[in-house]
């Protein structure tokens, strides 16, 4: 059994991306850039309007009130070229190439138009509401570096350098295996004396989903070790990342570990921590399993501590972004911590973070309301009210 900072550090040093792919922009979505994204043209790629109004020549300007004839118009996607007669305006709108020989718009507020004439009523202002060719990024530029993933932000960037397609690295494949002879369906269990919801898969579906990964499919399997092993062959040949969920322990009906083959070969067999301690990783062959816990709540704490940096590396993020602790204070007394690191289970509020009511590794119902794990590492004494704390966003 190893530390969970050592359990974090082999994590980091498996979480390897998996190979680059090229995708179009509407399957980039959340995926991490394996090379950078540089502009093919400069933008804006002439002189722009940056606002509705009339592109004139300072050599024409006079005292207000003053008039031009209107020798022609110009709205976005109008090809450049257009030239502005000395003496005359040109009716502009945003984004339109502004025409040779004009060097300032001034916006339709200040302007009142009849016919083919302009009236100039009001001071136009310093600015000159043109925006340079050139004066957001020249051809060649990088827009977006290799390493980002793609949000709603990087992705607009993205697209304005006119690439077709974009390198990103390729998304984990994920299988979920629940196992458990009294587990059923969200919805079934009432059918069946002895069941139980089987309630943690959803969730880690939706983490994986949520953290880089691809799912490709969940399955619930009774506690027998001929299904169990051939649901497992089956993921090893389609999947990179297995997920056992259910039967890490040492019981004579805990078969997670065993279906793989006699001696997998470790990551980490264990992690002395609380909830969680179940907790492994092996690789077999080129692929990875982790096995969580049964419990939610010890399921869903290892995920966020050891499943997160796993998904953020293999889809080629920085796996150490993954687990970041920050500081806090907490409201309530905290008690004293046992031979192991334990993640206590709160919510932050504006006076501090609350513990939940109950950190039994079985509870279910505060998890929904707990959005932060507090750090108390082995032996820590009992602390009162308004102790700092080290927590991670959970």
């Amino acid at each position: 059994m190893i530390s969970f900072n050592e359990a974090l550090s082999r994590v980091i040093g498996v979480a390897l991306p998996l190979g680059s792919e090229s995708v179009s922009f509407e399957a980039a979505s959340g995926r991490v850039l394996s090379e950078g994204v540089t502009a093919r043209f400069a933008m804006p790629r002439t002189d722009v309007s940056a606002m509705d109004g009339y592109a004139v020549r300072e050599a024409d300007l006079k005292d207000i009130p003053f008039s031009l004839i209107i020798a022609g118009e110009a709205a976005a996607g109008t090809l450049p070229g257009q030239r502005l007669p000395e003496r005359t305006a040109f009716r502009i709108f945003t984004g339109a190439p502004v025409p040779d020989g004009a060097n300032r718009v001034i916006v339709q507020e200040n302007a009142e138009r009849a016919g083919d004439r302009v009236t100039f009523l009001r001071p136009h202002g310093p600015g000159r509401n043109i925006r340079a060719a050139g004066s957001d990024f020249a051809a060649g530029d990088l827009l977006v570096p290799a390493g980002i993933r793609l949000d709603w932000r990087a992705l607009t960037t993205a697209a304005a350098a006119d690439q077709g397609r974009i390198s990103v690295w390729r998304q984990p494949c994920v299988v979920i295996l629940a196992t458990g002879d009294e587990l059923a369906a969200p919805g079934q269990a009432m059918e069946r004396p002895g069941a139980i919801p089987e309630s943690v898969s959803p969730g880690i579906a939706a983490f994986v989903t949520a953290h880089g990964g691809r799912l490709l499919r969940s399955e619930r399997l009774p506690d027998v070790p001929e299904l169990l092993g051939a649901a497992a062959a089956r993921a090893l040949q389609e999947a990179d990342l297995i997920i056992m969920i259910g039967g890490a322990s040492v019981g004579d009906r805990d078969y997670s570990r065993s279906v793989f083959g006699e001696a997998p070969d470790y990551v980490f067999p264990k992690v002395a921590i609380k909830p969680g301690k179940p907790v492994w990783l092996a690789r077999i062959g080129t692929r990875l399993v982790l096995g969580l816990p049964g419990n939610p709540t010890s399921a869903l704490v290892t995920a966020r501590l050891l499943l997160a940096p796993l998904l953020t590396g293999m889809s080629g993020g920085d796996a150490a972004t993954a687990v970041v602790f920050e500081q806090g204070c907490c409201a309530d007394p905290l008690p004293a911590c046992g031979d192991r690191e334990t993640f206590l289970r709160a919510r932050m509020t504006e006076r501090g973070l609350v513990l939940a009511d109950s950190q039994d590794s079985g509870s279910q119902r505060s998890l929904a309301a707990s959005d932060a794990l507090i750090r108390r590492l082995p032996g820590a004494p009992a602390e009162p009210a308004g102790a700092p704390v080290s927590y991670i966003r959970f």
